[in-house]
């Protein structure tokens, strides 16, 4: 079936997918709404007084099994349906604040190699959390305040690395040298 801007819709793929674009746009508002004003002073002064009004209301009702139901089931409710509000307005705020942080990297000299470290596994995350815990030591250890990164350590590791082989390789010749002179000592 053609629509309006001459492409084909199989089985009316685009009206789905823009009820769930409305319904995800209505519910990211909804949550922005909710959170914004549950956080405030107003809200905790509100549920202060409900909170009394229901108290006080206590020996109106005898304290009945249908007074405590009423404070029951409404906190209930309440925070059954925040859970998933202030979990999606978490979530947004984490991508918003990863994203920010990854434009702060990027722009920076800093090392890019962060920029996904939240799609890494629990274990990659340990690993990366140890060797920046040893980067930490390093700067501790040292008596000036020197940036240390990925790529610094990666440098020193290939320098001690070419540093080591240098000695290996001189050692080598040592040896060659001295059984060398040990053979000639013989011939003679």
């Amino acid at each position: 079936m053609n629509n309006k801007n001459g492409s084909i819709e199989l089985n009316g793929e685009k009206g789905k997918k823009e009820k769930r674009i409305n319904l995800s746009q209505f519910f990211s508002r909804f949550s922005a709404v909710i959170t914004k004003a549950t956080g405030s002073a107003y809200a905790f002064i509100i549920a202060v007084v409900v909170i009394i009004v229901w108290a006080v209301t206590g020996p109106i009702f005898k304290f009945s099994d249908t007074w405590q139901l009423v404070i029951n089931t409404g906190t209930t409710i309440i925070t059954f349906l925040m859970v998933f509000i202030i979990q999606h307005s978490q979530n947004k705020d984490t991508v918003a604040l990863q994203l920010k942080l990854n434009e702060l990297i990027a722009a920076s000299h800093a090392s890019n190699k962060l920029i996904s470290v939240e799609d890494l596994s629990d274990e990659e995350l340990e690993i990366m959390k140890k060797f920046y815990e040893h980067l930490s030591g390093l700067s501790k250890q040292e008596k000036q305040n020197r940036i240390h990164s990925i790529e610094e350590e990666e440098e020193e590791m290939e320098e001690e690395e070419k540093e080591t082989e240098k000695i290996e390789t001189e050692n080598k010749n040592n040896y060659h040298e001295e059984g060398k002179e040990h053979n000639e000592s013989k011939i003679k």
